[in-house]
């Protein structure tokens, strides 16, 4: 099929995954919307985007924002294509999270996910075409010390994608989730920003955000329920269940030794 002018709607698109994602869909022909907080940083790689023969709009949201996220979907319409990409997270004790932080946390990485999923999918449904990709965590899966919260959110998208993927069974729309690892983008130092918030103990490993923005096209063009980013992380779950208590052993001391 032709990719050529399809609507694509990418959230967090002011960098790490959503701009490589943004970046590769244009360069594929697709129109894409950026949606982000930082308008500054969509201008920017909007200009990016056109230099090199491509098509990008801005959509300048505070995705924590109902209404905001409402305001967005007037602004665009309709959509071939929405990736779920926006989110952040926050490493230590759960009890010394400020609830302003986890509210915030369960806004933008479980709400909006949710609310923007169901203003753009009874659409796909009325022409029969459309994917959605919600970029999620192994963590997702395999909760561990220090991200309750985050792991948390990305067990509700896991449980969200798996639901609507067998709902749109037999038809043109396809749900997906992409269970990434660590991935090297700004994730760990957002992390920082937050009231008490660690060091992530995976800050300086991980892919990059080209390899996720390809492992997201792939989904496109070839659609399955899920896939784990890199590959091997496929036996994550089964791990858990054999070696789970070495996680419960090592985890809280890793923990411990951040001071957080």
């Amino acid at each position: 099929m032709t990719w050529q002018d399809k609507v694509a709607v990418v959230t967090g698109a002011s960098s790490g995954i959503g701009a490589a994602t943004a970046r590769l869909f244009a360069s594929k022909g697709l129109r894409v919307f950026l949606v982000a907080r930082r308008l500054d940083r969509l201008l920017e790689l909007q200009a990016e985007i056109a230099s090199a023969g491509g098509k990008a709009e801005v959509a300048a949201a505070d995705l924590r924002s109902e209404k905001n996220r409402s305001e967005v979907f007037y602004q665009i319409g309709a959509a071939d294509v929405l990736v779920n990409n926006a989110g952040f997270g926050w490493y230590g004790y759960f009890h010394k999270m400020n609830w302003n932080t986890a509210s915030e946390m369960l806004r933008v990485n479980v709400e909006a996910m949710a609310h923007f999923t169901s203003l753009f999918l009874p659409g796909m449904y009325e022409r029969n075409y459309g994917r959605i990709v919600n970029v999620g965590s192994i963590s997702g899966n395999v909760p561990s010390q220090g991200i309750a919260m985050y792991a948390a959110s990305k067990a509700f998208m896991d449980a969200f994608t798996t639901a609507l993927c067998r709902e749109a069974r037999g038809t043109g729309v396809h749900v997906s989730v992409v269970r990434a690892g660590p991935v090297k983008t700004e994730f760990c130092e957002s992390a920082l920003r937050h009231e008490n918030g660690g060091h992530v103990p995976t800050e300086k490993v991980g892919v990059t955000s080209e390899y996720i923005a390809r492992r997201i096209w792939q989904l496109l063009v070839r659609p399955k329920r899920v896939i784990h980013a890199p590959r091997w992380l496929g036996i994550a779950p089964w791990a858990e269940l054999s070696f789970g208590w070495l996680e419960d052993r090592i985890g809280p001391l890793l923990l411990k030794r951040a001071g957080k």
